[in-house]
């Protein structure tokens, strides 16, 4: 797994564990819900300090959510984030007819 996608599953994990929303959790690290978002699918690279704001906001140490989600990591989708709303995505390659 990703090292971003790891720690967006952290993320999401506690913030839905606190019960919280990502609007309500980009409120309290001063940030855009968007790019809370963005970090909770793995597409952002959080600095440091992002890091810390998100830890802080979820009461808990950045350590916490650096470490390696339980199971271990595999290739096979097995520890993938899946969202119960996710909608399976296009193919993005061109078609040529």
């Amino acid at each position: 797994m990703d090292p971003r996608q790891a720690f967006g599953l952290a993320v999401r994990r506690r913030r839905l564990r606190l019960g919280v929303s990502q609007e309500e959790l980009a409120h309290r690290a001063g940030m855009d819900r968007t790019y809370v978002s963005g970090i909770e699918r793995g597409r952002r690279n959080p600095t440091l300090l992002v890091i810390g704001r998100l830890a802080a906001a979820l009461a808990c140490d950045p350590a916490r959510l650096l470490a390696r989600p339980p199971g271990g990591t595999t290739r096979g989708g097995a520890n993938r984030m899946e969202s119960p709303h996710a909608l399976p995505r296009p193919d993005r390659r061109l078609r040529r007819n």
